[in-house]
């Protein structure tokens, strides 16, 4: 395995290690794990799950989940199982393969995933990890959406945490795996600024009309973190999309 780095995630709760270069996790896979609204007994899956940190924080957040992992880098993959080693969290598992061909047999309440997000036309990091991370257009979340709608149960959530400019894809993405996104909440960088992120949620076979929800301000004028921004990223807060 390629050089990691050690460190931790929501206040020193989750031990977290990740390569030292390529692909390394930012604030996404916390605020969208924080916006995952399973509860203790459910089964959750995370497509692309890398070194697990989305899983990890889930996990943590709510306790009695069960926890399902596919990620396509059979070394991202070794280490997330080595972090959730690390945490003692016996009830999350990663599976190796490309999400658009591994079905897991069993069902699922919840599914959520940070995909591939820049437009196939972009120019790819020079980096093959981080290439892979990152690069995706309408057919890949079309493909993503379809691949992690299929195992879930009636009614189950589907999240995704991407660029406020992908939105129209990721609902049309959504519709046609039959997940009709349910409520939009913006990630604004300051009050004032535009979004940059998005948070997506679609229900299996829902019928309702989407939401645009009043967002979420990550950062202050002096750029710390906003003290709902940091109840999430360091407290281990939820993220809620049902207000």
């Amino acid at each position: 395995m390629s050089a990691v780095t050690h460190g931790h995630l929501l206040n020193g709760r989750v031990r977290y290690a990740q390569p030292a270069q390529g692909f390394r996790s930012g604030i996404e896979p916390v605020l969208l794990a924080a916006a995952v609204a399973a509860r203790s007994g459910q089964r959750v899956l995370e497509g692309g799950t890398g070194a697990g940190a989305g899983l990890l924080c889930l996990l943590t957040r709510v306790h009695g989940l069960e926890g399902v992992g596919i990620e396509i880098d059979p070394a991202q993959a070794q280490l997330a199982r080595a972090n959730a080693a690390a945490n003692a969290l016996s009830a999350m598992s990663v599976v190796s393969g490309d999400i658009a061909t591994v079905v897991p047999d069993d069902m699922f309440d919840h599914a959520f995933a940070n995909p591939p997000y820049h437009l196939a036309s972009g120019t790819p990091s020079p980096n093959p990890a981080r290439a892979t991370a990152k690069q995706g257009g309408t057919a890949v979340l079309t493909i993503w959406a379809t691949a992690l709608t299929q195992p879930l149960r009636a009614r189950g959530m589907l999240t995704f945490i991407l660029p406020a400019a992908g939105l129209p894809l990721c609902i049309a993405a959504m519709d046609a795996a039959s997940c009709p996104v349910d409520a939009v909440l913006p990630l604004w960088p300051k009050s004032g600024v535009s979004a940059k992120l998005i948070v997506v949620r679609g229900i299996k076979g829902a019928r309702g009309p989407m939401r645009l929800l009043p967002g979420l301000i990550l950062h202050e004028s002096d750029g710390r973190f906003t003290a709902a921004a940091d109840a999430i990223l360091r407290e281990g807060a939820a993220l809620s999309l049902d207000h």
